[in-house]
């Protein structure tokens, strides 16, 4: 059985991975799974998370690469919406997901957007804090490897998902 390919959209909050990962859902010929930090993060009680935030944050997210893993091991096509943070636990951490990935089709996919734009889409998204784009900018991995880029702020999600996914499979018509 061949693996399936891994996408992780590699960004800082606001940045527009979630609105990609739901555009490739809803245009590509190609089914995804989608793991993400978000999502991984609710199965880690309040108690635990105020506790040690980072430690068991850390767990989780590297039990959501083996996720992926899994998911690809069957044949599956999976987006990860995460961030390279290096951060206790996960240090260093672009080197640790090179480890869990090594012989997978993993494509890193740099979804950047000018720190400014990610502002003010947290200020318009409410529950999100201002300058909370560029306080993970600061813990962001360095030196990554990335296989392809978008850029959220010239361009749609849709397109964005549509670079992607040409990228990945050629050239094919979206719904």
């Amino acid at each position: 059985m061949n693996k399936g390919q891994i996408v992780f959209l590699n960004g800082v909050t606001s940045s527009g991975k979630t609105s990609i990962v739901d555009a490739i859902q809803s245009r590509s010929p190609e089914f995804f799974y989608v793991v993400a930090n978000d999502l991984f993060e609710e199965t880690i009680g309040e108690r635990y998370l105020r506790e040690d935030y980072w430690k068991y944050l850390s767990e989780a997210i590297l039990m959501m690469y083996y996720t992926a893993r899994l998911f690809s091991d069957h044949g599956k096509h999976v987006l990860i919406d995460g961030i390279l943070v290096e951060r206790p636990g996960l240090t260093p951490h672009y080197e640790q997901v090179k480890s869990i990935f090594a012989g997978y089709p993993l494509t890193m996919v740099e979804v950047f957007c000018p720190l400014e734009v990610c502002r003010q889409r947290n200020i318009a998204r409410e529950h999100r804090g201002e300058g909370q784009s560029e306080e993970q900018h600061k813990l962001m991995a360095r030196n990554i490897e990335y296989g392809f880029k978008v850029n959220t702020h010239e361009n749609t999600s849709e397109e964005c998902a549509d670079l992607i996914v040409g990228h990945l499979f050629g050239e094919r018509t979206l719904e």
